[in-house]
C-alpha cells in the first residue's frame, strides 16, 4: 500500500507536468490498488476470526467476497479511465515530456518484483484475495510498460504522434479490464463452493483410504472457506461391526485427513455399511 501510494503521487504529478494522461491514467490505477490492498487486508482480517454461533463455519467467505469487491473496482475504473482515454484522444494536446519515461522504468521494474513475491505468498497460502491483489502489481507494471511505449513512440514520432501516449492509455484500460475479469472469476467459483483444484482432492480420499477398517471411499466432497478447506465423505465399513467401532473408524478417518494438511479444518464421515464379501 506504501509503495502504491508514492507510485501513484509520483505518475499523476508526472503525467500533469509532462502532458502525459497515460501516465495520470496509470497514476489512478494505481490509486486504486491502495483501495483494493485495504479491501483484502480487511477481508482477510475478518475471515481470520474462529467460528462463532452465527458463522459455525467460520468467516472464510469474507476472503472471496474482498476479491469480488476489488475486481469489480477494477472494472469499473477500466470503464471510466476508457472513457477519458477516447476525450484525450479526441482533443488537441502538447506531446509527453521525456522525463515521464523515467519514472516508468522504476514503476516497471518494482511492480514486477512486488508482483512474484505477493503472488508466491498467495499460491503458497491458497488465498484468492493475496493473488487477487498480486495481479494488481502485474496489471500496474502492464499498464506502465504500455505508457512507456505509447510515450517514446509520441516522443520519437514528433507532432503527428501526440495521441500515441493516449492510445496506450486505451490499451491500459483493456489490460485493466482483462485482469479485473480474472481476478473476478475465481472468487465467484470460491463463493459457489467450486470444487477445489490440485492435490488436496486425492490426499482427502488417500487418507481415508489408509485407516484400517475402511474397504472404499464413496464420495468424497472438499469445499474452500477463506483459508481453509472442509471435507465431506462417505466411507464404507464392514456391515456388522458395532456402532462404537463404526464410531471409532469415522474419528480415525478424520483425524488422518487433518494430518495431511494443517489446512482443513473440519471433516465430516458419514459411515455405510460395505457388501459383504
Amino acid at each position: 500500500m506504501i509503495v502504491n501510494l508514492i507510485f501513484a503521487a509520483a505518475k499523476i504529478l508526472g503525467g500533469l507536468l509532462g502532458n502525459a494522461y497515460v501516465l495520470i491514467a496509470d497514476g489512478i490505477e494505481s490509486a486504486l490498488d491502495i483501495a483494493g490492498s485495504f479491501v483484502i487486508w480487511g477481508g482477510l482480517r475478518f475471515a481470520a476470526r474462529p467460528p462463532d454461533e452465527t458463522h459455525p463455519y467460520g468467516h472464510g467467505k469474507a476472503e472471496p467476497i474482498a476479491a469480488v469487491v476489488v475486481a469489480f473496482g477494477v472494472l469499473a475504473a477500466a470503464a471510466g479511465l476508457t472513457i477519458q482515454s477516447v476525450r484525450e484522444i479526441m482533443t488537441p494536446h502538447h506531446g509527453p515530456a521525456p522525463f515521464t519515461l523515467a519514472i516508468l522504468i522504476v514503476v516497471i521494474v518494482v511492480k514486477e518484483i512486488l508482483f512474484r513475491y505477493v503472488n508466491r505468498i498467495g499460491r503458497h497460502v491458497e488465498s484468492t484475495a493475496v493473488q487477487t491483489d498480486a495481479w494488481h502489481h502485474r496489471s500496474d507494471a502492464l499498464t506502465s510498460a504500455a505508457a512507456f511505449i505509447g510515450i517514446s513512440v509520441a516522443l520519437i514520432g514528433g507532432s503527428g504522434w501526440q495521441s500515441a501516449d493516449d492510445w496506450a492509455a486505451l490499451f491500459a484500460c483493456a489490460v485493466i479490464a482483462a485482469n479485473g475479469i480474472r481476478l473476478l472469476r475465481p472468487a465467484l467459483y470460491e463463493i459457489m463452493d467450486t470444487a477445489p483444484r490440485g492435490q488436496i482432492v486425492d490426499l482427502v480420499r488417500d487418507a481415508a483410504r489408509s485407516v484400517p477398517g475402511v474397504r472404499d471411499v464413496e464420495k468424497s466432497f472438499v469445499r474452500k472457506m477463506g483459508l481453509s478447506f472442509y471435507a465431506d465423505l462417505h466411507v464404507k465399513v464392514d456391515g456388522d461391526i458395532s456402532v462404537r467401532d463404526g464410531h471409532r473408524i469415522a474419528h480415525e478417518v478424520k483425524q488422518a485427513i487433518q494430518q495431511t494438511d494443517s489446512r482443513i479444518a473440519d471433516v465430516l464421515v458419514h459411515i455405510e455399511p460395505a457388501p459383504s464379501r
